[in-house]
């Protein structure tokens, strides 16, 4: 699947065939640098991450190789738990695993990484790994398309506005 935002960069979605994961790319007009602390600074990453209409809050947060996350997204009627560890923290790769506290057997390993395209653009590609297909699928079937194509539209709008 392809979302197609108002400025005209898309967010793709796809699940890969042969293994049970979900591919993630966008283009964004950012450095690699910009991109990796929306991804670990904490205070930057509450402004842009997940759907519209909820608030994040950090229980902890080290984004550092071996360090481990935790945050929760509430609205008035919802709260969802969402937990992690970082493995890897460079300025061209986050290595990291993925937990909804929802279902706390599935876990995702998730690589991001950060392709430099020049002039102040840079492509993000995610790779999530899961550990069955019925996971993958059930990432795919939960709505995550949304809050991650709301979460890319916030981040545009801080790149936009220089908080980045």
């Amino acid at each position: 699947m392809s979302t197609r935002t108002a400025a005209g960069t898309a967010t793709t979605i796809e699940a890969v065939e042969d293994m049970p994961a979900i591919r993630i790319s966008r283009d964004f007009a950012a450095t690699p640098a910009q991109l990796v602390r929306a991804h670990t600074d904490p205070e930057l990453f509450v402004q842009w991450v997940g759907p519209d209409g909820m608030v994040m809050t950090i229980d902890h947060w080290d984004a550092r190789t071996g360090g481990s996350w935790r945050y929760i997204d509430r609205s008035d009627e919802e709260e969802y738990a969402f937990r992690g560890c970082f493995h890897t923290v460079r300025e061209d790769r986050l290595v990291q695993t993925f937990t909804f506290e929802g279902f706390p057997d599935s876990v995702a390993l998730e690589t991001t990484t950060f392709e430099d395209l020049g002039e102040g653009r840079t492509r993000l590609h995610v790779l999530s790994l899961f550990d069955s297909y019925a996971s993958r699928d059930g990432m795919l079937s939960s709505g995550m398309d949304v809050g991650l194509n709301a979460g890319h539209r916030k981040l545009d709008g801080l790149l936009a506005d220089g908080a980045l």
